[in-house]
């Protein structure tokens, strides 16, 4: 039986000519073969580094990059995941905070279940930069290679606002001035003004006795504060020791507030100081 071979661009054919249906091996060509030692390399390179990429693997292995993720997900059933926050690990002594501070509050809720959360107020700070960069993405741009660099450094120009809200709404803003700190005097006359103002906008929230939460700030214990919450008719409610629960400023008002003002320029103080509670009045 004779085989009919193509014919060659000379018509001719001479015994070293290859009619194999198998792919040969071309020089460069990246290996496709897993084998035990590859899968073995691949580990050891990603136990050395836990956040090398899948390219980098096949760089240095000279493999394919879809060999790489194929062993990593089915030979080493391995995923990529973003690190995310955890609960930090506490002492004895924050552990006992946090119980004890559940139970006040448990105890308040108790009291009276109906107008719990209408008589909280909370307090916290946070800074506002002139000009704050966004997230990596927002800072990509088409560029030629000889162009700068575009700016992704906070500027030095910044004011930290102190903000007290509650269900209803923003109570009192107040911006530092610079060379000021938060200290008691500051919290006292800052103490002061919110009593002003839950006179004039939450009449209600005040004949009841506000429950003021405030976060761990070392100026926030201080003793000369406590003693003006009491003289105001304040009832402090104590912060657990990290808890995201009774942190709300952090988890839900601060976030929309940068994100508003991210890679926006401001010339002044007084400019962020208007672009912040632009967003805020809208809020709540």
């Amino acid at each position: 039986m004779h085989h009919h071979m193509p014919p060659s661009k000379t018509g001719w054919y001479s015994l070293s000519d290859d009619f194999s249906a198998c792919d040969a091996p071309r020089p460069g060509r990246p290996e496709t073969v897993t084998t035990p030692e590859i899968i073995d390399q691949i580990h050891e390179l990603i136990l050395e580094d836990r956040r090398i990429s899948a390219k980098s693997i096949a760089v240095k292995l000279g493999i394919s990059r879809e060999r790489v993720g194929s062993t990593i997900r089915e030979d080493l059933d391995m995923r990529k995941l973003s690190a995310k926050c955890v609960p930090k690990c506490l002492n004895a002594d924050k552990k006992f905070q946090c119980c004890r501070s559940s139970e006040q509050l448990l105890k308040f809720f108790r009291r009276d279940p109906n107008d719990f959360l209408s008589r909280l107020v909370t307090t916290d700070e946070t800074w506002l930069y002139h000009y704050d960069p966004g997230t990596k993405q927002q800072l990509m741009e088409w560029r030629h290679s000889s162009s700068p660099r575009p700016q992704s450094a906070r500027s030095a120009g910044k004011v930290l606002a102190s903000i007290v809200w509650d269900q209803d709404g923003i109570l009192p803003i107040d911006y530092l001035t610079k060379g000021q700190t938060i200290n008691a005097e500051y919290y006292s006359s800052l103490l002061v003004q919110l009593k002003d103002i839950l006179k004039e906008k939450r009449r209600g929230k005040v004949t009841k006795a506000v429950l003021f939460l405030h976060d761990n700030a070392p100026a926030h214990p201080a003793l000369a504060h406590q003693k003006k919450l009491a003289y105001l008719g304040f009832q402090c409610l104590d912060h657990p020791p990290y808890s995201p629960d009774m942190t709300p400023s952090d988890y839900r008002l601060f976030p929309g507030l940068k994100k508003q003002l991210k890679v926006r320029h401001f010339s002044s103080d007084v400019e962020v100081n208007a672009a912040a509670e632009t967003w805020l009045d809208g809020q709540l």
